[in-house]
């Protein structure tokens, strides 16, 4: 992997990663010249018990712009600079214009309920230079370079003391709230662990401690042998159906032997996981023949310099669509009481994707 690092002239930082090496003459362009102002903050929720944040800067950000005015892609016109600069590179990742979390957050307003600084960090990672590309065209080599980018990314911003976890995730459709079409996910770095990730490290914590091995590595071995939900499976990484989907068409995706995080992968496991996310996201195209939305979020062990033998990399997918094609939105039972309701058996939405028919190999015209 070959990086090179920039500043933008409004201070935020850019680095390039690429498969090859990188041009040390490049300048990092920015929309604007003016240093970001975000001062976000957190207030308690006291009957939840969680921090959330407040960033009504956020009101602002670009949404749905023409091609022509794509901020994400590659500089064409100095007169109107985008994000990125002209050059051979793979990746790109920089700060965020519009951050929910920022390391210089101070100063919380005064409220009835316990307020914070909302101190972390927000990344955009645009996965390719392509505005026409997604995930399941790229190359596996391109993938792998991603996953390596996303370790790389977690070992730095986590070695910030203000910052407790590190979680990856792409939005990809309008129908998961994606304000710009170019493929691209975010980064987004903690104070705390937040209260998902903390739910399922405390049980995996709990059965690491009763059984002295993971919870999902133990999982990952009862999915083998069931043998009904796995849509990829090579030596090193997986992906299947979970046994207790929430969501028609949810997706697991982890290395087969546990790792608690990014930083941990051998070359061999990202490989794998190259040729699991590729398989995953060419299935779900391919399911109605055209780009599938989904939320992807990846799970690791925090960044609090402690061992975490309980963790185990992995990714989950959210994809929104229900068995009739309609769009599956939360409703009151999810949202209100927690309790998902799923429409449609784990094992009859495994069915269809493992029908779906990939290539690994072919390049995939966008």
């Amino acid at each position: 992997m070959y990086s090179h690092k920039l500043l933008k002239p409004d201070g935020r930082k850019l680095t390039l990663y690429s498969r090859y090496p990188i041009c040390d003459q490049l300048q990092a362009p920015s929309p604007s010249n003016e240093p970001v102002q975000a001062n976000p903050h957190l207030r308690w929720h006291p009957l939840r018990g969680e921090w959330v944040a407040y960033a009504s800067h956020r009101q602002g950000r670009t949404f749905m712009p023409p091609p022509e005015y794509n901020p994400l892609a590659p500089t064409t016109n100095p007169e109107f600079p985008t994000e990125l600069p002209q050059g051979k590179y793979d990746v790109a990742v920089f700060d965020n214009r519009f951050p929910s979390l920022i390391t210089t957050a101070n100063n919380p307003p005064q409220t009835i309920v316990e307020t914070l600084p909302a101190n972390g960090a927000c990344e955009v990672v645009v996965f390719t230079q392509d505005a026409r590309a997604s995930l399941s065209s790229l190359e596996l080599s391109h993938l792998d370079l991603l996953i390596e980018v996303w370790g790389d990314r977690t070992r730095e911003i986590g070695a910030n003391p203000q910052i407790q976890y590190v979680l990856p995730f792409e939005n990809k459709g309008v129908e998961v709230g994606v304000t710009l079409h170019h493929p691209h996910g975010q980064i987004y770095a903690y104070p705390f662990v937040p209260p998902v990730p903390a739910r399922m490290l405390e049980m995996q914590r709990q059965y690491y401690q009763a059984h002295r091995h993971g919870l999902l590595e133990d999982l990952i071995q009862e999915e083998i042998a069931d043998n009904k939900r796995i849509i990829y499976r090579d030596e090193v990484a997986i992906a299947f159906v979970p046994v207790c989907a929430r969501y028609p068409y949810e997706v697991w995706l982890a290395p087969i032997q546990p790792v608690s995080s990014f930083a941990e992968l051998t070359p061999e496991q990202r490989q794998g996981l190259a040729k699991a996310l590729k398989t995953v996201t060419l299935k779900y195209d391919g399911l109605w023949n055209r780009p599938f939305p989904y939320l992807m979020a990846w799970f690791q062990a925090p960044t609090d310099g402690l061992p975490h033998p309980e963790a185990h990399l992995h990714a989950q997918f959210y994809p929104p669509y229900r068995t009739s094609d309609r769009l599956k939105y939360l409703a009151g039972t999810e949202l209100a009481a927690g309790m998902f309701a799923n429409d449609a058996l784990p094992e009859e939405k495994a069915k269809e994707l493992q029908a779906v028919s990939v290539n690994l190999q072919t390049p995939v015209s966008v």
